[in-house]
């Protein structure tokens, strides 16, 4: 069984589910949202990706790239750092098609659609109790000089499998 620090990962991947993907073109970092498909038994999270646009290229020269997932209202937050690689799998694009890409492409035999595949090597969480528990936490250790616990925070190593 895998670590239950990595589980938590994968479950606050599953229930935020839209992160942003953060990639290095040499000179700067770039960010933009993207909808995860997980699949936590391969330790892998997809995407569909556009060929038209600059990350492939980034991800090809600079594989290593980071996924940010926030959900502000629960304030819980997931940081998983990873390798990528974007491959034109028409099998794999027609398997992780979902309704939501039609926002993007009309079908997945759009030429431009791209997988992105991220395998997962570390991840960072913090889960906390909600933006209301976290204000009252705040002001009762502001108002008793002590620190507030705002829930868990952990390093996760994310090899292997859930």
């Amino acid at each position: 069984m895998a670590d239950n620090n990595a589980d938590r990962v994968w479950d606050l991947m599953e229930k935020i589910s839209i992160c942003m993907l953060t990639t290095w073109d040499g000179n700067n970092l770039h960010s933009r949202p993207m909808d995860a498909r997980l699949r936590p038994k391969e330790n892998t999270i997809y995407f569909l990706t556009d060929a038209r646009h600059h990350k492939d290229e980034e991800i090809a020269r600079y594989p290593k790239l980071v996924l940010a997932f926030a959900d502000t209202g629960g304030q819980k937050y997931a940081s998983v750092s990873g390798e990528a690689v974007v491959s034109n799998d028409r099998a794999k694009i027609e398997e992780l098609w979902e309704p939501t890409a039609k926002a993007w492409w009309d079908t997945p035999e759009n030429p431009n659609i791209r997988v992105l595949k991220v395998t997962p090597t570390e991840a960072e969480f913090w889960d906390g109790s909600g933006t209301v528990v976290s204000m009252v936490k705040m002001m009762m250790a502001a108002a008793t000089g002590t620190r507030p616990d705002m829930g868990d925070n952990k390093k996760v190593a994310m090899s292997g499998s859930r």
